[in-house]
């Protein structure tokens, strides 16, 4: 997708963390003069921008806040601004104040953050990830502590589901309400799904869901849905299947 634009693309043989040390130890070397990775020391940018979501999904509900937000986790930079997001249209008085609980979503294969808040702990520990989640797999989140304070001072909590309920919710989503999702947004679904199954989360309250990319991103974490079934263009084939 990024090369059918004309620039150059180069792959990194690793996971998401290698991509991110090599990018600092890039732009930390003289060969790495006068370049910028978003994510790394472009940040300030990207983090920015990242509150956007928080304006957007106050002005479609009508300048009002969401009583609860469940967030896919990366970094954890997209939940921390949206909070911070949040907090500056109350203090610009944009919206009117009121309480708002905030939820993170993890995949069970890299869940540092969700881990850390389930033991009660401030720190997280780096794991190595092992999902199909994989625009989420990040195992050294650089925004994890404090994903960690805005979930407990907002009262919400951080949750994780597994490589298969992703793709349930990823299914559910789709079938349900037309929306494709890739498997960040089949974490966020699923994660919301059992935050309701455990009484974490009320679903009588306006309650945000984000799902941050298209489902054509993730194909291969769908491939095992294929045909109904394959028939001879003519009817007896068609009845033969079972269809009708």
């Amino acid at each position: 997708m990024a090369a059918i634009y004309g620039g150059e693309l180069v792959g990194i043989e690793g996971n998401y963390d290698d991509v991110n040390r090599f990018c600092s130890e890039l732009i930390g070397d003289p060969a790495g003069e006068g370049w910028g990775f978003v994510n790394v020391n472009l940040r300030p940018y990207y983090a920015e921008g990242s509150k956007t979501l928080a304006y957007e999904i106050c002005e479609q509900l009508g300048w009002q806040l969401p009583d609860q937000l469940v967030v896919p986790i990366a970094s954890g930079s997209q939940l921390t601004k949206i909070d911070k997001g949040l907090q500056e249209l109350i203090k610009l008085g944009l919206v009117e104040d009121k309480p708002y609980k905030i939820f993170g979503a993890q995949a069970e294969g890299c869940s540092p953050v969700s881990t850390a808040y389930k033991a009660g702990h401030d720190v997280v520990r780096p794991q190595k990830p092992d999902t199909i989640a994989k625009s989420l797999a990040i195992g050294n989140p650089a925004d994890g502590p404090y994903v960690l304070d805005i979930a407990r001072r907002t009262g919400g909590a951080v949750e994780d589901v597994n490589d298969e309920q992703v793709v349930e919710a990823i299914k559910l989503l789709a079938r349900t309400e037309g929306v494709f999702a890739e498997t960040a947004g089949g974490v966020t679904v699923g994660v919301t799904k059992k935050l309701i199954e455990n009484g974490v989360l009320d679903p009588a309250k306006t309650t945000v869901v984000l799902n941050t990319g298209d489902g054509l991103k993730t194909l291969d974490a769908v491939a095992g849905t294929g045909l109904t079934a394959t028939i001879r263009p003519n009817l007896d084939s068609f009845r033969d299947a079972g269809l009708v």
